[in-house]
């Protein structure tokens, strides 16, 4: 099943895809694609639907963030081998942990805006969990059992900020729209093996990242569980999982990072695709 969120921006209205790729609204049976929604039992009771029965959302309308009311965004860092070895640095010994703010989350297409006195946006393209049941404490075993599902995130980042700033990787992580999230949650039933995944992402036509998840160094399981240890996870919450090799900062023998008008297209197999257009600071 594959769920979103559709509408003007704060304005979203839940909805799943159909057969045909078209848009169902599920105004009338949840409030939103967040919190107990994203139960085992709201899950089941929702691909329990006769799905010709619902509502057909006419036209191509904006897609927002795929899950609503996020509590927190947690991201690992340096969590693909091919990734830290393009960043020349080793991998670590237990997963980096940071945090986006949840104002940086936006629709898939919503497009990207440069912060003022930005010289090093950079693109990540990411797996992300969703949470859809309380987590803590867990074991790796049951780490399936607390996921509602997985989407696509571009973890934009803006390297200068994030590295000579000086204190947390959050400052260049958090600028609105370096969240783009979706476009579909796609429930966890549909993704037997999250470690099979192939990404991509092109920058204005021309591939720039191109792996898979087999090489995370610690798996979606393991992640749930790491974290259960020290933050309850909840229903909604995100997980960004890390990013292959490629990203601009990584380019030889100069980075590359982007300006006004540039195009990112992102995906990963079964997820679905991001489109992000790159403007200037508002």
């Amino acid at each position: 099943m594959k769920l979103v969120r559709f509408g003007p921006i704060g304005e979203e209205r839940p909805g799943l895809i159909d057969p045909s790729g078209g848009i169902r609204d599920l105004s009338g049976e949840i409030g939103d694609v967040a919190g107990d929604a994203l139960s085992d039992a709201a899950l089941d009771r929702l691909r329990g639907l006769d799905v010709e029965t619902l509502p057909p959302v006419e036209g191509t309308p904006r897609l927002g963030p795929c899950v609503g009311s996020v509590g927190k965004v947690v991201c690992i860092g340096l969590n693909y081998s091919d990734h830290a070895a393009e960043a020349g640095m080793d991998v670590p010994p237990e997963p980096i942990v940071f945090m986006k703010a949840t104002s940086a989350l936006c629709g898939p297409d919503d497009g990207i805006e440069l912060p003022r006195g930005s010289t090093a946006t950079d693109w990540e393209v990411e797996l992300a969990v969703v949470i859809g049941r309380h987590a803590k404490n867990i074991a790796e075993a049951e780490a399936f059992d607390h996921i509602a599902g997985y989407s696509i995130l571009n973890d934009v980042s803006e390297r200068d900020f994030q590295i000579r700033h000086s204190g947390q990787w959050v400052k260049g992580k958090s600028h609105d729209t370096f969240g783009p999230l979706g476009p579909w949650l796609v429930t966890r039933d549909e993704v037997p093996d999250p470690q099979i995944l192939p990404l991509h992402l092109d920058l204005n036509g021309t591939r720039m990242q191109e792996g898979t998840t087999a090489t995370m160094v610690y798996s979606v399981a393991f992640l749930v569980a790491y974290l259960s240890r020290f933050m309850s996870l909840h229903p909604g919450d995100v997980i960004a999982t890390g990013t292959p090799p490629g990203v601009g900062m990584g380019q030889k023998p100069d980075p590359v990072y982007l300006k006004p008008g540039d195009r990112l297209d992102l995906g990963i197999a079964g997820l679905g695709t991001q489109r992000q257009t790159v403007r200037a600071s508002a």
